[in-house]
C-alpha cells in the first residue's frame, strides 16, 4: 500500500470518527427535551382525537349520502405500481376497492424498472413478490461506477438476509401488468377503465369522483375514502398538497439489445460531463440505457439533434465495451425523453382523500428509490388502517392519519434526500470545490468496507436512517478535504478546502430543510406521531 493510499484510508477513518462522534453529541444535546415533549405530545394527541371521535360519532359521509354499510370502501386513482398495490392490499384486508385507472393497456415508460432490495422486502410483506415472476426480471446485487477511465464496484450489504434479497430491474409495464392482475383476482377489487376529471367535495370532505369512462360517458362514483395514486402528472394534487415540483433535468431513454454490461447483474453509473448516465439489466437480453440531460430542454428528437448530441458527446465517455451497442441502439431509433420532477411531500389534509406515490411526493430517479417510498408508505399505511371497521368517520380518519403523514417521514425523507444530493454531487461542475467532491465520492465508494456498505444501505433502502446520511455525506466532503491538505497543505488547498464544506452545506441542508428536519431526524418529538385509531371504530376481531 502506498503512502497516498495509507494517508487517504487513515483520513477516511478519521473523517467517519468525526461524524459520527458529532452525531452522538447531536442526540446527547436534544434528549432531555424529547423526554419533555414525548409526554406531552401522547398526552394531547389521544386527548384530541378522543374528543373529535365523541363528537362525529354518527359520521358525517353518512349524513353527506354515502351510505354506511355496502357499497365501497375505498376508490383509488391509478393503476401504476402505488395504485395496484394498495389495491391489492386494502381488498386483501377485506376493503371493497374500485380501482379507476386512464389506460389499462400495458404501460410504457422508461423510469420505475429497477426496484431496490428495501423496495423488495416491502414487496414481499404485501405478499406481492410474484408479481416479478414471468416477467424476465433480472436480479441486481449493487452499482458499478466509472469515472475517467476508472471503475468501482460497490454491492448491496446483503450479509444476514436471504438468498433470495436482492434488487430487481424489469420492464415497468411488466411488472404494473401483474400488480394489476394480483389485485383484480381478489372479488372485493375492481379495475374499470376510466379518466378521472374531479373529486367531489361536500361540506369540505371528498365523497367521490366524477370520471369519464371508456364509452365516453360521465359518471360519478362514491365512497368514504378516495386514494390519489395518479402519478408524476397528477391533475388531483392540486387541492390535497401544496404541490412545489422542481424539473432539475430530463432522462434520455434507450433500450440497448445483447449488450454484456462489464460487471454482471450490477447498475452501472458513469460519471460524465455534465451529467450522469445509467445503465442496468430490464430482461435477459436488454440493457436500458438513461442518459441525464440538466435542464428542461433537451435537444430535439424530431429532426436529429438528439441522436447527434448521443453520438459525439455521449457515447465518447462511455466504456468501450458499451460504446458499440449504444450507438446500435441509437441508429435503431426509438429515442425517448421525460422530465425528473422533485417534489417534497407537504401535504394538506383533507377528509376523505388521501395522496401516495408519485402524486404525493418525488426525488430524482438517479438513486432508484421511487417504488422503495412508495411500498414502505402503503405497508405503513395498510398497519395503520387495519383496526379501523370502516372509513366513513371521515373526520376523525383525517386526523388519525396526520400520523401517516410523521411516521413515513424517516425513511421517505432519508430517500430522498439522498437522491437530491447525489445528483449534485454527480454532476460535472466548473466549481474546483465540487469537482474535488465528485472525486471524493468517487473515491471514498472505491474504499469498500463500510465507506461503501454504508451508503449503499441507505441508497438500497436497507438502513434509511437520516443521522446515517449526514454522516456519511460530511465524511465524504471531510475525506475530500484530506485529500486536498495531505501531505503539504498550500493557502489555496486550504481556500478549497473551506469552499468544499461550504458547497456540501449547501447541497444537502436545503434538501433537509424542504423534508422538514424534526419529522425527519425526531418524528417521536411530532405529536401527530401519536395519534390513535377513531376510538368508536376500531374493529376488535381485527384488533385480537
Amino acid at each position: 500500500m502506498g503512502i497516498w493510499d495509507l494517508s487517504g484510508f487513515v483520513v477516511a477513518w478519521i473523517s467517519f470518527g468525526c461524524m459520527s462522534l458529532v452525531s452522538l453529541l447531536l442526540i446527547y444535546g436534544v434528549a432531555m427535551q424529547r423526554r419533555v415533549k414525548v409526554r406531552a405530545a401522547r398526552s394531547s394527541s389521544r386527548k384530541g382525537t378522543f374528543g373529535l371521535v365523541q363528537e362525529c360519532d354518527s359520521s358525517v359521509l353518512g349524513a353527506n349520502g354515502v351510505e354506511e354499510e355496502g357499497g365501497l370502501d375505498a376508490i383509488i386513482v391509478g393503476a401504476g405500481v402505488a395504485g395496484g398495490a394498495l389495491a391489492y392490499t386494502l381488498g386483501k384486508d377485506g376493503r371493497r376497492v374500485l380501482v379507476l385507472e386512464r389506460d389499462l393497456s400495458e404501460p410504457d415508460r422508461i423510469v420505475g424498472e429497477l426496484l431496490q432490495p428495501g423496495g423488495y422486502l416491502k414487496l414481499l410483506e404485501l405478499g406481492l413478490g410474484d408479481c416479478l415472476e414471468g416477467i424476465d426480471a433480472q436480479r441486481v446485487f449493487g452499482y458499478a461506477l466509472f469515472k475517467g477511465g476508472k471503475d468501482a464496484k460497490v454491492g448491496y450489504p446483503l450479509e444476514g438476509y436471504e438468498e433470495d434479497i436482492a434488487g430487481r430491474s424489469f420492464h415497468n409495464g411488466r411488472f404494473v401488468q401483474k400488480l394489476r392482475e394480483k389485485a383484480g383476482s381478489l372479488p372485493l377489487v375492481h379495475l374499470q377503465q376510466g379518466t378521472v376529471l374531479r373529486l367531489i367535495e361536500k361540506e369540505d370532505v371528498v365523497i367521490g369522483v366524477r370520471y369519464r369512462g371508456a364509452d365516453g360517458v360521465e359518471k360519478e362514483v362514491f365512497a368514504p375514502m378516495t386514494f390519489i395514486c395518479d402519478g408524476c402528472f397528477s391533475n388531483l394534487r392540486k387541492n390535497l398538497c401544496t404541490p412545489k415540483v422542481d424539473v432539475p433535468s430530463c432522462f434520455v431513454g434507450l433500450v440497448l439489445e445483447n449488450c454484456q454490461l462489464p460487471y454482471a447483474n450490477h447498475g452501472h453509473v458513469v460519471l460524465a460531463d455534465p451529467s450522469p448516465i445509467l445503465f442496468y439489466p430490464i430482461s435477459s437480453t436488454e440493457v436500458r440505457s438513461l442518459v441525464d440531460i440538466p435542464g428542461i430542454k433537451v435537444p430535439s428528437i424530431a429532426n436529429g439533434d438528439m441522436a447527434k448530441h448521443l453520438q459525439t458527446v455521449v457515447a465518447p465517455q462511455l466504456p468501450k465495451q458499451i460504446q458499440g451497442p449504444f450507438l446500435a441502439a441509437i441508429e435503431k431509433g426509438n429515442i425517448r425523453s421525460m422530465p425528473n420532477k422533485i417534489m417534497p411531500a407537504l401535504p394538506r389534509p383533507t377528509p376523505g382523500a388521501l395522496l401516495m406515490g408519485d402524486a404525493f411526493n418525488m426525488r430524482h430517479p438517479l438513486t432508484g428509490g421511487g417504488m422503495t417510498v412508495a411500498l414502505a408508505d402503503i405497508v405503513l399505511l395498510r398497519d395503520m388502517l387495519r383496526p379501523l371497521h370502516s372509513f366513513n368517520d371521515s373526520f376523525g380518519l383525517c386526523d388519525y392519519l396526520k400520523a401517516f403523514y410523521t411516521r413515513r417521514k424517516p425513511v421517505a425523507a432519508t430517500i430522498n434526500t439522498l437522491a437530491g444530493a447525489l445528483y449534485k454531487v454527480f454532476c460535472a461542475s466548473p466549481d474546483l470545490a465540487m469537482t474535488e467532491m465528485r472525486q471524493a465520492c468517487f473515491d471514498y465508494l472505491s474504499i469498500g468496507g463500510t465507506f461503501s456498505s454504508g451508503p449503499v444501505a441507505l441508497l438500497s433502502g436497507l438502513d434509511p436512517k437520516p443521522l446515517n446520511l449526514v454522516v456519511h455525506f460530511f465524511s465524504v466532503a471531510i475525506y475530500g478535504v484530506g485529500r486536498l491538505i495531505l501531505p503539504f497543505p498550500s493557502l489555496s488547498r486550504i481556500w478549497i478546502s473551506a469552499r468544499l464544506i461550504q458547497g456540501a452545506s449547501n447541497i444537502i441542508f436545503p434538501i433537509i430543510k424542504a423534508e422538514g428536519v424534526r419529522q425527519m431526524f425526531f418524528p417521536s418529538m411530532v405529536p401527530d406521531y401519536y395519534k390513535q385509531p377513531p376510538y368508536a371504530k376500531i374493529d376488535n376481531r381485527i384488533m385480537k
